[in-house]
This record gives structure tokens, sequence and C-alpha cells, in this order.
């Protein structure tokens, strides 16, 4: 991609967000994207607040607490989408926002969705782009008043396949030259794709490793299989009547994190159906209210 029009489609995805995050946007890699071959001329983001899809130049999106009423904590937000598109707004802003009320800062992440034309190696690009996001607020954290011992990671659906990924797979797939530490401290997990086995939620996994990926890649990327003692502790929620991505993939995280002592919480819904988002039309109960207690309760 050309210098000139980069610095445009740049400027441009800022003044898109502005008024969405509390401080500018930030790019994930400003001297260049890795794993990345140049991208098609007909392969141009969609500049929307709500959706954004073809994704080449990744960022962050900040949003802080009210001066003097942050806690320390931070959260890194994986809107989600198939891995064809990203829920900015539903997925991303609006639980941003929620956090900055409990004095959490969050950092929707508009990561790279997996595309063969604009990477060498697609099922590693979401992953560069999560662990990069994680080093770069643990490098920022003095500057914006985080405690890097409190950075954690949150996924909804397919953003919740590459939440749990940065959660269980900890081999650095990026440079990491002041070697931060790349593994978040907690995970949100709101109906995440876990599995790409028998329950797995078909155009998620196509996406990401295509449609005859090999054994050992569904292996991997199975990340009920993934878990060690080392997995962050980890909240999850989804419906128990979710029809795009089967409750048997937090069922079987869960069961996972169990086995492994460690500490976890799931909230299953009896109805409420997938990507509902903050607020569950099915249930007057709230979600985030839970998962703001497990947080306090865990020290986060």
């Amino acid at each position: 991609m050309k210098p000139f029009f980069t610095f445009l489609l740049l400027m441009a995805m800022a003044l898109i967000s502005r008024g969405q995050g509390t401080a500018p946007v930030i790019p994930l890699y400003p001297i260049g994207v890795p794993n990345s071959k140049t991208t098609p001329a007909d392969y141009v983001e969609e500049i929307n607040p709500t959706h954004s899809s073809k994704v080449s130049i990744p960022t962050l999106i900040p949003f802080f607490p009210e001066k003097g009423k942050g806690t320390g904590t931070a959260v890194i937000i994986c809107p989600g989408g198939g891995y064809s598109g990203l829920a900015m707004d539903k997925e991303g802003y609006a639980i941003a926002k929620e956090f900055n009320k409990i004095g959490v800062a969050a950092f929707v992440l508009k990561y790279r969705l997996p595309s063969d034309l604009i990477m060498v190696d697609k099922t590693i690009g979401p992953m560069q782009d999560a662990q990069t996001a994680i080093i770069m607020v643990r490098k920022n954290a003095v500057a914006w008043g985080i405690d890097p011992a409190k950075v954690g990671i949150m996924g909804c659906s397919a953003g919740g396949h590459l939440a749990s990924t940065a959660g269980t797979h900890f081999k650095p797939v990026v440079d990491n030259v002041g070697n931060i530490g790349i593994r978040p401290d907690f995970m949100l997990l709101l109906y995440p794709v876990i599995t790409f086995g028998e329950y797995a939620n078909k155009g998620s996994r196509d996406k990401l490793v295509g449609l005859t990926p090999t054994p050992d890649l569904v292996e991997l990327y199975s990340n009920e299989k993934q878990v060690t003692v080392n997995t962050p502790p980890t909240f999850i929620v989804q419906a128990g009547d979710d029809k795009v991505v089967p409750v048997q993939n937090s069922l079987m995280f869960y069961e996972a994190l169990i086995k492994a002592n460690v500490k976890t919480e799931m909230h299953l819904f009896q109805a409420g159906g997938h990507g509902f988002g903050l607020t569950n039309p099915k249930s007057n109960e709230h979600w985030f209210e839970w998962c703001a207690s497990w947080m306090n309760a865990n020290g986060f």
C-alpha cells in the first residue's frame, strides 16, 4: 500500500472514530504491518462507525475512565463477526463504555480479518494483532495509568476465539523486542467460538484455517485442547439456545479450565440466541454486573 494512501486512510479512520473513544486511534504497526502482502486496490476497508470489514491496517481505539476514577485495570476487546467482519459498536464501543463506568480502561481492537489476499499466513494474522495490542498496552502502562499485571482480553463470538487463542497460546507470533509479557491476566468470553471440532462455527473455522485444514491445525485452534495451568482466570457467558455458536463451545472450555484448576466462572442464559451484546433481550439479568463482580472478587 502506498504511504500517502495509508496516511489518508488512517486519518479517515481517526475522524470516523472520533467521539467513539476517549483518545486518538492508535495504529498497531506505524512502520509496517507484519505478515502482509501488497493490499489489492479493491480491498478497501468499509469505513463505518458500527461495522468494519476488509481491515488491512489494524488499530486500537482507547476508552479511558474519567480522570481519578481509574482502577489500573485494562481490557482489550475483540469484536466478533465470524472472522469476516467486526461488530465494532455493539461488541466493541458499547462494552468499552461500560468498562469505563467501573474504572476500567478499555481498548477496542480493530484486528485484521484472515485473508490470503493480504496475508502471507492468514492463520496467524489476527493473533499477531492481539499479541501486539497486549504488548502495546503493557508498554504504555505508566503513561496510561494502567497496572501491567492487570491487562485482560475480551472477545465476542469469533472475537472470543481470538481472545481464547491469546489466552492459551503464548508462543510469540510477532517481534517482541522488549520481551514484554503476551499472556493476558484474565479472559472475558461472550458467546465465544472455542472449538474447531464437532461443535465448530464452520464459518469462523473456514475463514481462519481454510476449507481443508490439516488435523494438526484443527487441533491447534481448538482452544479447549490448549488449556493448561498457565491459562488465565476466565469469565464466560452464553445462551443455551445459541444456534450460531453451539453452547458446547463454552461448556468444553469451562470443563477444560476446571480440570486445569484455572479460576473460572460461567453463566448460561436459558435463552437469548447469539450476538446480543450488552443486553440479552430474553432476560432481565445483566451479565456485565456479574462480570464486574467476578473481576472484583479476583482482584482485577
